[in-house]
């Protein structure tokens, strides 16, 4: 690696329209494993102005069962995207809560695929799909993520605490933020530019002589504010440059703004782009599938390397194809840091050996067959817990194993 470089990781707030998408539809696989811990989800969500459409495949006691609904869940169902929506904070004329159309075109999960993945007495259960995940730790932060991202969510985390207290009542949901860092001998050094796009309450905005001034300086003056809550003094220097609202005007955002997808902000939920990415979104699927419990536990992995001094930054990969349980191959890179006498060769025979790397083998090991996934959908689904939150997939109780293993 360079000695000195930048580096650019963006993320975006619960109220940007994809992140809605994303949080709907995770909230649609919380309620169906609330219900039945076996549930299959495969739930899509798209945002507009004024509608909501769901759509995708689902298997689910007590809520779809031999193709019928059961009494009140399409009740259930739409109180539970009315309700994400409403924690949000969206009460707009665009995009209101209350009053949106909403459409629910979840439909039974194809029985081929099922076939499949289904475990029988003479066939563990299979991978739902093909595929190839990643998963990736830095020793950059206390959460072991990389620090253009880390910041980027701590951010936009931060403005959303304070909209919903009423610290900053001139902040709407929608936002983006990006950090640039440079590195020098892999370590963050400084702050060479951070981007923070908001939207605002009426007037909020100065452009071109346009607006009003003193009230863009009031949003400035807090955002900035944040910003040096959240970074380190030492990264933040005489030549970090800010930009602010830079278009301007950012009353209209959200769904009303643009179109929102499910599982368009794969790298804002991963690593900023510090790690390859397999392609694959989480949001909205349950368990069974590896595009989401094999990323997890790739994260678990590589987290409990950082964490157990074998190396400063571990990127690993497995692969899957859809029937089969066990994975195709385990690709292990420390990236030249290896320490305490840890190889990639030795950790690629290690690690199938304390985790059983088949999709039954990850949700039993991390406990995944719960509703946990909604409070994943904004803010990234790996780090966090500096903030105090947890993911089963953010312990590090694997590190005496990993020491073990190598006598450190």
């Amino acid at each position: 690696m360079r000695n000195s470089f930048l580096f650019t990781s963006e993320s975006v707030s619960e109220g940007h329209p994809d992140k809605v998408a994303d949080q709907i539809s995770d909230s649609i696989v919380d309620l169906f494993l609330a219900k039945d811990p076996e549930a299959r989800v495969a739930c899509e969500t798209m945002t507009t102005t004024q509608l909501v459409v769901l759509a995708g495949e689902i298997r689910c006691k007590g809520i779809f069962e031999n193709g019928e609904w059961a009494a009140g869940a399409l009740e259930e169902i739409e109180a539970t995207v009315r309700n994400t929506v409403r924690e949000i904070g969206y009460e707009q004329s665009g995009f209101h809560w209350q009053s949106f159309k909403f459409e629910n075109n979840l439909h039974a999960q194809s029985a081929h695929i099922a076939q499949g993945v289904d475990e029988t007495a003479d066939k563990d259960e299979g991978a739902g799909d093909q595929g190839i995940m990643f998963g990736y730790a830095s020793d950059e932060t206390p959460d072991f993520m990389p620090a253009t991202l880390d910041y980027s969510h701590k951010i936009l985390e931060r403005m959303a605490v304070d909209r919903k207290a009423g610290i900053a009542p001139f902040l709407e949901p929608d936002a983006k933020s990006q950090v640039t860092l440079r590195y020098a001998n892999e370590r963050p050094v400084e702050a060479t530019a951070i981007v923070v796009s908001t939207q605002h309450a009426p007037g909020y905005y100065w452009h071109n002589g346009e607006g009003d001034e003193a009230l863009y300086t009031q949003l400035r003056q807090y955002v900035l504010s944040v910003i040096a809550d959240v970074l380190p003094s030492e990264l933040l220097t005489a030549n970090t440059v800010y930009h602010i609202n830079p278009t301007g005007r950012f009353e209209i955002g959200g769904p009303d703004g643009d179109a929102g997808l499910t599982g368009r902000k794969i790298i804002v939920d991963t690593y900023g782009g510090a790690s390859p990415h397999g392609g694959g979104a989480f949001s909205g699927k349950d368990p069974t599938k590896v595009d989401r419990s094999a990323a997890y536990i790739t994260r678990y992995l590589a987290k409990n390397i950082v964490a157990a001094g074998l190396a400063r930054r571990c990127t690993i990969q497995l692969s899957y194809a859809i029937g089969v349980a066990e994975p195709l191959s385990v690709y292990v890179d420390l990236h030249g840091t290896a320490q305490n006498g840890a190889s990639e060769a030795a950790l690629e025979q290690l690690l199938p050996q304390l985790v059983r790397l088949t999709p039954k083998g990850i949700r039993t090991h991390l406990g995944l067959n719960k509703p946990i996934y909604k409070q994943t959908a904004a803010y990234g689904h790996f780090g966090r817990t500096a903030l105090g939150e947890s993911f089963p997939w953010e312990r590090t109780d694997l590190t005496e194993q990993l020491q073990a293993a190598f006598s450190v």
